[in-house]
């Protein structure tokens, strides 16, 4: 039998409007994370909220001690529920999310957070490679506009190739009423 866990990764303040580093679409994917988060913990499941620290002052956003690096408040963990730091965007490396995955036995994680295009690929593809079945719910992430070789690709474009690539191998790929009418 399968059980599932909720992984909530880096649903921060400094990637909403006014932040640091803002993402396209933020806010409704945080609400659809919410909803998420209501089912899981109406239904006693396992829920880790992830949350991106920066690995020095270089980097220009989720500096420690401000107000960007705190986890937004459509996606806030209660008391009681698994807050995983991390320094890396694989939610794994060098981080206790294994262990408590294992500890609760969980075999399926529900991959939700920001951003599509590095801390969910990264944690979805670790999570895979560590034998878990992995589900990312799509219209739970967000993503931004990127740069390469000085062509513009667009946020949704990024989005949607990153998932489309996780689908072949790594996840099924959902939306939020998906998921939580099946």
């Amino acid at each position: 039998m399968s059980k599932k866990a909720l992984l909530v990764i880096d649903i921060q303040n400094d990637y909403f409007e006014n932040g640091a580093w803002e993402l396209e679409g933020p806010v409704e994917a945080s609400l659809n994370a919410a909803k998420l988060i209501d089912h899981f913990r109406k239904n006693d499941l396992p829920i880790a909220h992830i949350q991106h620290f920066a690995a020095d002052a270089n980097m220009p956003f989720f500096q420690p001690d401000t107000t960007g690096v705190e986890i937004h408040e459509n996606a806030k963990p209660l008391e009681g529920e698994k807050l995983v730091k991390k320094y890396y965007p694989n939610s794994f490396r060098e981080t206790d999310l294994l262990d408590y995955l294992k500890a609760n036995e969980v075999t399926e994680v529900v991959v939700t957070g920001m951003m599509t295009h590095m801390c969910v690929d990264a944690t979805t593809r670790a999570a895979k490679d560590f034998g878990f079945e992995c589900t990312v719910i799509g219209d739970a992430c967000a993503s931004r506009d990127q740069e390469i070789n000085g062509r513009l690709v667009k946020a949704d474009d990024v989005h949607h190739a990153f998932l489309g690539a996780l689908s072949f191998f790594y996840a099924n790929i959902q939306n939020t009423e998906e998921f939580l009418s099946a």
